[in-house]
Parts: structure tokens; sequence; C-alpha cells
């Protein structure tokens, strides 16, 4: 197989949990640098990869085609363009940008400059939003009137991280991190929203970003797709409600890749690599052709990110499509701006 070099800018939870796995475990991929700032980490379990001590310091002397920009979300467009200037294709961890204009300018330098520009979008990968996606091509549920995409969590303390809870930094808070995710997948099963009404604020009080969203999208087919998540939310709530002319659809998330990788679980390349559910995870109830109602309890496939990794070495190799392009995530930011306006001025903002 051709061999591409990759370059990880960080070795913190994202490197060595979404990305390094991964990518030693394809075939395709050699982990070529890795930037670790005052500690050696990634020695033990990657000790082919170069250490650097800056970003700056890897793109200027590693050999690599592809860098992964996963530092904080403050970073990224710095750390982006100057991986782009310096000639190399690009991953940037969600958030992509603290805003749009910076992720414009990037994809605009990607083009310039020849080279590809992919947002890591995960959770396209994960086994609830697929079911969910089989579920709206199979049409059982007629027009689609309403959808609720929820991600909540139970964290009530600060975790201290300035660069995700600060409210003077722009980008942090709920919104951009876990809002990136709800956003993207909303706009994948539904396509751009006209315009959208949006509450964001934190519940740990003024001292904190926003840890509490809730978003409404309008749709010109009438579709009204809310965007909802809370830090405060002990007890689990269906991560997707859908409902149709005929039926509805509700489905758990039960995507269990991340627990598994912070476990130590190890990938495999070329199968489905977590461990099997045990337990049904959804509820299909419908009206079926000859008027009948249906109620059908639903288990998800496996899900798993190495196909975004595939994907990315098919696009280098075979020019197959790019997943999640930076063109089409600027969609997302735009949709994160207009959240931001929409609740700073209590007011509906048009997207279209």
């Amino acid at each position: 197989m051709q061999l591409v070099k990759v370059g990880l800018c960080a070795f913190g939870m994202s490197g060595k949990i979404f990305h390094a796995p991964f990518l030693k475990e394809h075939p395709g991929f050699f982990i070529s640098a890795i930037v670790e700032r005052s500690k050696e980490d990634s020695k033990e379990k990657y000790p082919e990869a170069v250490i650097y001590h800056s970003v700056e310091e890897m793109l200027q002397n590693a050999d690599i085609e592809v860098v992964v920009i996963n530092t904080p979300v403050q970073t990224h467009f710095e750390y982006a363009k100057r991986a782009l200037e310096a000639g190399k294709n690009i991953i940037v961890e969600k958030p992509f940008t603290v805003n749009v204009e910076e992720a414009e300018e990037l994809v605009k330098l990607a083009e310039q400059k020849g080279l590809f520009l992919s947002v890591y979008q995960n959770r396209r990968f994960d086994r609830d939003f697929l079911q969910v996606q089989k579920i709206l091509n199979d049409k059982k549920l007629g027009e689609i009137k309403e959808a609720e995409i929820r991600f909540d969590r139970f964290r009530t303390e600060p975790s201290g991280k300035q660069h995700k809870e600060n409210p003077e930094q722009t980008g942090s808070g709920s919104l951009h991190d876990l809002g990136s995710h709800l956003v993207d997948q909303a706009v994948q099963y539904f396509g751009y929203p006209e315009k959208l009404f949006a509450d964001v604020f934190s519940m740990k009080g003024a001292d904190f970003a926003n840890d509490y969203f809730e978003i409404l999208l309008f749709y010109k087919n009438n579709i009204r797709v809310r965007l909802k998540s809370s830090v405060f939310s002990k007890e689990a709530h269906y991560a997707y409600v859908i409902h149709g002319s005929k039926g509805t659809f509700l489905q758990e998330r039960t995507d269990n890749q991340e627990a598994e990788l912070v476990s130590g679980s190890i990938p495999v390349y070329g199968k489905d690599w977590t461990k099997p559910m045990t337990e049904s995870d959804g509820i299909l109830n419908f009206l079926n052709e000859n008027n009948d109602t249906e109620r059908i309890v639903t288990s998800s496939e496996p899900g798993n990110y190495m196909n975004y990794y595939q994907q990315i070495y098919e696009h280098i190799v075979f020019g197959y499509p790019l997943p999640s392009p930076g063109k089409e995530v600027i969609q997302n930011m735009k949709i994160i701006d207009a959240a931001i306006e929409s609740s700073q001025q209590g007011k509906i903002v048009n997207l279209v």
C-alpha cells in the first residue's frame, strides 16, 4: 500500500484516543511526527514517531504529507494556516474554527494551494447516527415533520480547561464543543435550514462559558429540528426523536467507541472492533402499507471511526470524495455563529 506520513499537532486526549490508534492500525498511514511541548508520553506506543516540541518545529522539519490539527480550537486557525502555507494537507479537529470568517479563509487558502482540508466530524461514524440515517433512508416514517437531537452530560463541576470554559475565550463552551456535532448531524440529515432561533447560556454561572444550548432550526418544507445540550442531565433522554406523517423513531445514544478507546481497546483495521451490544437501543413505531401499526424494537449496527481515515486514505490514493470537507463544514460554522447572534439579540436569524 502507498504509505501516507502523518504528523499530530498534540498528544492530549484527542491525539491519544481519536487519532493515533487509528493511524497506527491503518496499514496505509505512518505516524511520522508528534508534537509534545514538555513530555514524551507518545514514545511508549509510537516509538517510530519523531517528537517535536512545537508545531512550528514539526512543520519545518518533519517529512509529512498530512497534519492533524488537534490543538485547542482557539489555535486551529493559526496552526491550520501555517500547515497549509507549508504545503501540507490538513485534518482539523472539530469545532473547525471559532467563527465562520476563519473557516472561510482556511478553505480558500487550501483551494489556492491545491491541498485538502477535512474536518474530523467523527460522530458521523457513530452507531446511533448511522441508525437514524438508515431509518430516514427507509422512509417508513413518511414525511418528516419534527426532529430533536440531544447530547447531554452530567458534569456540574468545572473541568479546569480554560479553552473550553473561560467565557472570555471565543470558541469556548458547549455550543462549539458538542454543538459542532449536533449541528453537523442535523445538516447531514435534513440539509441547510432557512433560519433559526437559539438560547445559549451557562447554567454554572457567568464565570463559565455556555454549558447549555437549545437551537430551533426552521426548514422550507416546514420541518422543525431542535438541537439541545445540557451538562445538568443526570438521567439519559432519547438522543434522537424523529416524528413523521406515518410514525416515530426513538434512538438512544449508544455508541461506545470513545469509552472503549479510553479503556485501552485497540481498533482493528477492516472490521468491527467494539464489543457487541446486548440490548436494543431504539423503537420504531409506524403505520405500514396496510395502515396497521407496527412497533419494532431496533438494534443499531456498530460504528467505526476507522472508516473516517479509510475515506481520507482513499481520497489521497484514489481521488475518492473527501470526508467532511472544510467547504461543507462552513455551513455548520454559519449556524453556530447565527445561534450566538440569535441568543444575544433574542431574535430569529435568517440563514439564507
